[in-house]
C-alpha cells in the first residue's frame, strides 16, 4: 500500500512496507521491514505491488520479492523522501555499510537525518537507553517514554533521573505502585557501571565495542577525552568506530549529558581489564544456559582476562561452548557442528577456581 520511513536513534531512516493485512504463521501482518533503501531497488518494489512475505526466523515479517506478473499498470514507483518526516530537515544519502547489532542486519545504503535535535531521533535514543540491553530500566517501555515526552517531563536521557513518583502517577494506566517500581528501577540503573556505554547509542558502537572500550579506558569520561587514534588502538575497534566515538564526544551536548548523568549519581566507570594469563589466547567461547557459580558477565570477564574472546553465536570457528543448566539452541548447534562443549565444572578447573 505504501512505504513509510522513520528515523532511528542514529538518524538512519528505516523503510517499512505497509501491507494489506494478511494471516501469516499465526499472526496478522500489516507491516514488514525493508531494512534499507537498496532492498527497495533490488527487489523492484512498487506501490500497489503484490509481494511475497515470510517471517525471518519465524518472527520478523520481511518481503522476499514482488510478483511482477500480477501487475495491472496502476502500480507506481516509490519516490524517496527528500526531507525528514519528523523534523523536516534535508536528508543525506549515506552509502557507508553499517551493521545493526540488535537486528543483525547490514545496511548497504541509508537515508539519514543529520539533525541531532530531531524529535524522532531523541525519542529513539531514550528508548534505547532504557532498554534491556542498555540501562535495563524495567517498566519503562516505548509507550511510557512517548507519554513522558508528550507531557514535557523528559526531553533527553539525562532527564530520566529527575523523574519523581508524582510525575508518573498522573499518566495513563499508571498507579502509585507502578510509579514506585519504575522510580526504583531508575535508581537501580545508576549502578550499571561504565560498561553501559552502549546505552548512549553512539553510532557503530554495539555492546561488544562498548565493553572493549570500557575495559581499556576504565570510564566513559576517559573515553570522551581520548583521541580517535587512541580509541582505534584498542583491539577489535576499527577506524570508523573510533572516529564515530570521537565525533560523538566532541559535541557540547555529549559533554553536558555526561555531566548530567554523573550529577544524578549514575556510575560511569567500569573495571579496566587486567590480564591474568594468555591461556585462552586465540580462542573464542560461547556461553549458554545458566551457571551456578557466576553470572555470564563474570564468566566473560574470566575468559577475556586470559586472552580469550566471547561470541554470542556458535560457528565452526568457535573453540568451545560453555554450557550451563537449561542450555538451549546454542548447545544444539554446537553438537551439530562438532564444536567442543564443556560444562561448568570443567570451565572452573580451566580458570583455576
Amino acid at each position: 500500500l505504501d512505504i513509510t520511513f522513520e528515523p532511528g536513534r542514529t538518524g538512519a531512516l528505516t523503510p517499512t512496507a505497509e501491507l494489506e493485512p494478511v494471516r501469516l504463521a499465526g499472526t496478522t501482518v500489516s507491516r514488514a521491514t525493508l531494512h534499507n533503501i537498496d532492498i527497495i531497488r533490488e527487489r523492484d518494489l512498487k506501490i500497489g505491488d503484490t509481494v511475497v512475505v515470510r517471517k525471518a526466523g519465524d518472527i520478523i515479517p520481511e518481503i522476499i520479492r514482488s510478483v511482477p506478473e500480477k501487475r495491472t499498470g496502476a502500480e507506481r514507483d516509490f519516490a524517496f523522501p527528500e526531507k525528514c518526516p519528523s523534523c523536516g530537515e534535508p536528508l543525506f544519502y549515506d552509502k557507508e555499510a553499517e551493521f545493526d547489532e540488535e537486528s543483525g542486519n547490514v545496511s548497504l545504503g541509508a537515508l539519514r537525518c543529520l539533525n541531532p535535535e530531531c524529535p524522532a531521533q531523541r525519542e529513539r535514543r531514550i528508548e534505547h537507553f532504557v532498554s534491556r540491553g542498555a540501562m535495563n530500566i524495567e517498566g519503562m517501555g516505548e509507550k511510557l517514554v512517548s507519554q513522558l515526552i508528550e507531557k514535557g517531563l523528559i526531553s533527553s536521557v539525562g532527564d530520566i533521573y529527575s523523574l519523581r513518583e508524582e510525575d508518573l502517577e498522573g499518566l495513563e494506566r499508571m498507579g502509585k505502585k507502578s510509579a514506585v517500581n519504575i522510580i526504583a528501577a531508575i535508581n537501580e540503573s545508576k549502578t550499571r557501571g561504565g560498561a553501559r556505554l552502549f546505552a548512549l547509542g553512539i553510532r557503530h558502537i554495539g555492546a561488544g565495542a562498548a565493553e572493549a572500550l570500557i575495559s581499556e579506558f576504565g570510564s566513559i569520561r576517559a573515553i570522551a577525552s581520548a583521541s580517535a587514534e587512541d580509541i582505534a588502538a584498542v583491539p577489535d575497534i576499527g577506524e570508523i568506530t573510533a572516529e564515530s566515538a570521537a565525533a560523538f564526544f566532541s559535541l557540547p551536548s555529549s559533554a553536558a549529558l555526561i555531566d548530567a548523568l554523573e550529577a544524578a549519581g549514575v556510575v560511569t566507570e567500569g573495571a579496566k581489564s587486567e590480564k591474568v594469563s594468555q591461556d585462552f589466547d586465540g580462542m573464542t567461547f560461547v556461553l549458554t544456559g545458566t551457571l551456578s557459580s557466576m553470572t555470564r558477565d563474570e564468566a566473560s570477564a574470566e575468559i577475556k582476562a586470559r586472552g580469550g574472546k566471547v561470541s554470542s553465536s556458535v560457528s565452526k570457528k568457535t573453540s568451545a561452548v560453555i554450557a550451563g543448566a537449561e542450555a538451549g539452541s546454542k548447545l544444539t548447534k554446537a553438537n551439530s557442528l562438532g564444536v567442543r562443549v564443556i560444562g561448568e565444572a570443567e570451565f572452573l578447573t580451566m580458570i583455576g577456581r
